[in-house]
């Protein structure tokens, strides 16, 4: 922009700035984003001005700026539109993923009782009322008859065989 052009622009400003200040507040209802839409809107008026061959000048002016002002609202609803579909997408993917993971967890579920069932009758009666009944070495002597020793070696070893069971049976799924 040229000296003289800027001089002009200065001008228009000063005669209609707070009319379009004014028109943007209407339109915008925030006065800083009214401010910027001001600037916006003198700063590409001489461009504007080359382009179109106007007679009245002020009631242009307030044509074009409701136009502009009118364009930024519908850029600010599709970009609030685009949000709000992402917001939805997100919580799809997240709704997805949630069932994708309570999926996977009813699998290791399943994989986990077939290698259960696959013990050998003592480990897997300890193992399971261990783990799936909380009980205590103890108490798990008392009810079953075993040594407090041999719970606790039917334990680990059913624990061992368990982790052991389980791949078998996902390597054996991998290769189905």
């Amino acid at each position: 922009m040229e000296n003289g052009d800027n001089e002009a622009v200065g001008v228009l400003y000063e005669k209609y700035g707070h009319l379009v200040l004014g028109l943007c507040i209407k339109y915008l209802k925030n006065k800083d984003d009214a401010k910027d839409m001001v600037i916006q809107i003198f700063t590409g008026l001489l461009e504007d001005l080359k382009k179109h061959k106007i007679q009245f000048f002020k009631s242009w002016l307030y044509v074009y700026s409701k136009n502009r002002c009118l364009m930024e609202l519908r850029n600010r609803q599709r970009s609030l539109k685009k949000d709000l579909e992402l917001q939805d997408n997100a919580h799809l993917i997240m709704d997805f993923s949630s069932d994708e993971h309570l999926k996977e967890k009813e699998h290791q579920i399943t994989v986990m009782e077939q290698a259960i069932n696959k013990l050998n009758p003592e480990q897997k009666k300890c193992i399971e009322l261990f783990y799936l009944k909380s009980k205590s070495y103890v108490e798990i002597s008392d009810l079953t008859g075993y040594t407090n020793n041999e719970v606790k070696s039917f334990i680990q070893n059913g624990k061992r065989n368990l982790k052991i069971k389980m791949e078998e049976i996902l390597n054996g799924e991998k290769f189905e």
